[in-house]
């Protein structure tokens, strides 16, 4: 087998990007002799002229991405960086899956570098956007090839790192749950000062005329006035009332409801407490500014925490596998977010009600170790759902497990990742079996309609193992895979662990003498049953 000395990859719109490229400079001309004449910022030509500019830079970073590998190693380049890396420095050639924003574009597949010293490398091209043709996987498999003969491979398979695999980066987790419990601890700072004011609001008294003038703002004092006119905006946006000769103020913010309320010409009573005015009332409309409580904002710190914990779990999980391969898929987080949600069943209710009394109240205290110990139990069956399971470790389960029926039909979800005779274009979603041949059928039951036989006879279990990054993103997490030999060719099946212990010991016993070899005259596979 030949084996290509050198690749080379190059953008391969290199002369559309130029001329984004072009009408870049052009852009940044036309906003650069605006403003020089007289534009301002929000000038339309201005504006035009910075967009063209940075679709121009985009364009210039993009066309001048290169990537040449021969026998010495690789050498890429961007626009302000160069690299050289040896093919001895190389542990993996792999591929990056990294998630576009764009809806009409699934996924981007990009090529990258595990480092003998740990790092990882990600290299400028070859890119693959889905829905777009390209040349990736063969170019993917060129860069293969040369390392395996100038380098010394980690692994024999094309290993996939994703967000759902053991090789991603947990920094940004990392990153996330710190910002929150920062906002959970600057939001918990003013609970005491929030609780304050809202009590000294509520026990606030009417001014008597024996009240001094030093303690008149603690105390509540009305004025008269008269709407001169309202503005009433959108809900999004603030209201306002007007008053007839700016007194006692100019103007008011309102909510939308309270400027629909009130009349031109209106006469209403203003409460002014601490310099500002916090109740207006009408003749048939009473508005009040509202006082958070102590209660609210510690409602808002505890949430704050609680979203913290998401991503903490989520930094958990990739610490629990480190010792996993970086393409092996990790356990979801999601039952670790069940605990979180169960807490806060609890907590928040807690924290509205005991802001500041939680260790003066002995039922504030109850229900904090009751629910306490309610999040321990969830925290533990959290941690017990996300555990690695081993191929070996299911079949040791399995083995002391009662066998269904073998004359009623059992559906089980599992499917085949490769389009085969028996699950064309990918249409299985479930195995049946117990009640008569292997079958895969694209419903859970009941009955067989439109299943198709599974050829046992042609099929050898070659090895079990836990999900790939290689694997796709629509199997879940915790399936495992079986790797099949279909007469030669390789297929995987795919099903949860019990599932799949089942389905193998379905096919262990067709392996007999006498279905050693597959005949021409054999069964039909596609054979409905």
């Amino acid at each position: 087998m030949s084996i290509t000395t050198e690749v080379t990859c190059r953008s391969s719109r290199r002369s559309t990007l130029w001329s984004f490229v072009g009408l870049g400079a052009i852009g940044l001309g036309l906003a650069v002799v605006r403003v020089t004449y007289g534009g301002t910022i929000l000038d339309v030509l201005v504006g035009i002229g910075v967009l063209l500019a940075l679709l121009g830079i985009v364009s210039l970073f993009t066309v001048a991405a290169e990537l040449t590998a021969d026998a010495h190693g690789l050498r890429f380049r961007k626009l302000l960086r160069r690299r050289s890396i040896p093919w001895r420095d190389v542990a993996d050639v792999r591929v990056r899956l990294l998630h576009a924003n764009n809806p009409r574009v699934s996924e981007v597949r990009r090529v990258s570098l595990l480092l003998r010293d740990g790092r990882t490398a990600l290299l400028p091209l070859p890119q693959d956007v889905s829905g777009y043709a390209s040349d990736f996987d063969a170019k993917l498999e060129a860069l293969r090839a040369l390392h395996r003969e100038f380098g010394t491979p980690q692994s024999e398979h094309v290993p996939v790192v994703s967000y759902r695999t053991a090789g991603r980066g947990w920094v940004g987790s990392l990153a996330g749950c710190a910002l929150l419990l920062v906002l959970a601890g600057a939001t918990a700072w003013f609970v005491p000062t929030t609780a304050s004011y809202a009590q000294a609001w509520k026990s606030a008294a009417p001014c008597t005329a024996a009240t001094p003038a030093k303690d008149r703002s603690e105390c509540l004092t009305t004025r008269p006035a008269v709407i001169a006119r309202t503005e009433v905006n959108p809900p999004k946006r603030s209201s306002w009332l007007y008053f007839t000769e700016n007194q006692p103020l100019r103007r008011l913010e309102v909510s939308h409801d309270a400027a629909s309320g009130f009349q031109s010409g209106a006469r209403v009573e203003l409460t002014i407490w601490r310099g500002k005015v916090m109740e207006i009332a009408g003749e048939h409309y009473v508005w009040r500014d509202h006082v958070p409580t102590g209660g609210s904002v510690a409602v808002v710190a505890a949430a704050f925490a609680l979203a913290a914990g998401y991503p903490g779990a989520q930094v958990l999980l990739r610490l629990r596998g480190r010792r996993l391969p970086d393409d092996e898929v990790l356990p979801s987080a999601l039952p670790f977010a069940g605990a979180l949600v169960g807490t806060a069943l609890w907590l928040l209710p807690l924290c509205y009600f005991h802001s500041t009394t939680l260790l003066d109240s002995p039922v504030a205290i109850t229900w904090a170790i009751a629910g306490s110990l309610c999040t321990l139990g969830l925290f533990a069956l959290a941690w017990r759902a996300t555990r690695v399971q081993t191929p070996k470790e299911v079949a040791t389960a399995e083995g002391t497990a009662e066998e269904p029926s073998a004359d009623e039909d059992v559906f089980v979800a599992a499917c085949f990742l490769e389009h085969t005779d028996y699950n064309p274009y990918h249409f299985g979603t479930h195995i049946v079996l117990g009640g008569g041949p292997l079958a895969v059928t694209p419903h859970a039951g009941p009955g067989r309609f439109a299943a198709k036989r599974v050829p046992v006879e042609r099929l050898t279990v070659k090895n079990v193992r836990r999900a790939r990054g290689s694997d796709g993103q629509g199997i879940p997490r915790s399936w495992h895979i079986a790797e099949l030999d279909d007469a030669g060719v390789p297929v995987r099946l795919a099903a949860a662990p019990e599932d799949l212990t089942r389905v193998i010991r379905e096919l262990a016993p067709a392996k007999t003498p006498a279905h050693s070899t597959t005949s021409e005259g054999s069964d039909d596979p596609d054979r409905p049953h």
